[in-house]
């Protein structure tokens, strides 16, 4: 399979149609999201909701039974569950990340069966980080021939985000029968797995980012993909699911404060107003939010766009286009994200400005738009964004599109520093 009709790609589809058949769904999601933030109760229903709803198909090309969105519709689509549950977005960022590799991969190998799958409402979960003592640059979790002539997997992931609730695991390894990094597609049914919730973040509690423990767990040849030929804007792609999810996380912290604001009927004395909704301080802090609210979801639908090119040029057959397309990618996400963690992280505290102090009440949880969007900001360091960014500027450097991280190769020789 050389080349592809439109009719094999997902290049978008009527938006208020495909949206309309998830925003009930949302609603219900929304309605139980404080009291799974305050219990820290896994969002078990929610993602099953989807499931059936076929939410995790929408990127499958229309001619595979899926709804064929295009990139910006998807995470048009994640921003508003953002905006209901933000947890839920990002338990499913690593099934989106692995539909879009078998959607780059259709090009020269039918995904018919991975279709069939996502259609018929299996998710993906990610397993890729290994923490303790392994060194940056390795991998502990191994693919092994045994003697029985069969391949099995060993190892431990932690931040296996979204595979609790998954019915296959996205998994990093090296495969030592061929001395390569690969993708190993997982059964969460195998034998030999072990999930547990162990994730101990102060915010984005609920996204079943814990450990997963693989024990002589056997896999099939033909599960087993070289990461060599991983979609090449996958780091901008997995990046802009962060952006979505911040950009939700705004949208519902306005909604949130501005209603707390009507409700308001406590005023100060040296106030502006008889009612804090009239009182014309207040209305700037809100003001202000939306406006930043606004931005963020802008600017991540604009990113999107880099990424919906990179995906079509992977079919152009066209290297230095699509090169140039991939590395637009991959600078607009991190773009992207310098300034829109910047937004979210202000709004989500400057609008405490529009409440007194009842609102660090544990029972309202208004902190927890704070605490997700540090932790979603959290995953790839601000500081190394805008390096990489003033170094392409400056000095046209290549763009990291793969990074890892690990322990220091010299951390072992060093001395404690006294305090």
């Amino acid at each position: 399979m050389t080349s592809q009709t439109n009719q094999n790609l997902s290049l978008g589809a009527h938006y208020e149609q495909v949206a309309g058949k998830f925003r009930p769904i949302f609603k219900r999601i929304a309605e139980g999201a404080l009291a799974r933030e305050k219990n820290r109760t896994l969002p078990y229903e929610p993602i099953q909701w989807l499931k059936q709803a076929g939410f995790g198909a929408v990127r499958v090309p229309v001619a595979f039974g899926g709804d064929g969105v295009s990139q910006k519709q998807l995470f048009q689509l994640l921003i508003e569950l953002a905006q209901a549950d933000s947890n839920v977005v990002q338990a499913l960022r690593g099934h989106f990340a692995f539909v879009e590799d078998r959607l780059n991969a259709q090009k020269t190998e039918a995904q018919t069966l991975w279709f069939e799958r996502f259609v018929r409402g299996e998710i993906v979960g990610n397993a890729w980080t290994e923490i303790g003592k392994v060194e940056i640059g390795d991998v502990a979790t191994r693919v092994k021939a045994t003697q029985d002539g069969k391949l099995r997997i060993n190892g431990q992931k932690y931040y296996s985000t979204g595979t609790i609730f998954a019915d296959w695991i996205d998994l990093f390894a090296l495969d030592e029968s061929t001395n390569q990094h690969v993708i190993a597609a997982v059964s969460t049914q195998a034998e030999g797995i072990d999930i547990v919730d162990d994730w101990d973040g102060f915010g984005q509690k609920t996204t079943g980012s814990g450990t997963l423990t693989l024990n002589n767990v056997e896999i099939a040849r033909d599960h087993i993909l070289v990461f060599e030929n991983r979609f090449k804007y996958q780091t901008a792609f997995y990046q802009v699911v962060h952006l979505a999810t911040l950009a939700g996380i705004a949208h519902s912290a306005v909604e949130t404060f501005k209603q707390e604001v009507r409700q308001r009927t406590r005023i100060y004395s040296h106030g502006n107003a008889s009612l804090v909704r009239e009182d014309a301080q207040i209305l700037q802090v809100i003001g202000k939010a939306s406006a930043q609210a606004y931005a963020a979801q802008s600017i991540t639908l604009t990113t999107a766009e880099a990424l919906d090119a990179a995906y079509l040029q992977h079919f152009q057959n066209d290297e230095q286009a699509e090169l140039e397309a991939n590395e637009r990618a991959e600078l607009v996400s991190a773009q992207g994200q310098v300034v829109i963690a910047e937004l979210v992280l202000n709004l989500s505290t400057e609008l405490f400005n529009a409440l007194g102090a009842s609102a660090s009440s544990t029972d309202k949880q208004l902190d927890r738009f704070w605490r997700n969007a540090r932790v979603v900001a959290s995953h790839n360091p601000l500081v190394y964004k805008q390096k990489v960014i003033g170094d392409w500027e400056v000095n046209q450097a290549p763009l990291p599109y793969v990074w890892q991280i690990g322990n220091s190769p010299i951390a072992a020789n060093q001395k404690e520093i006294p305090a």
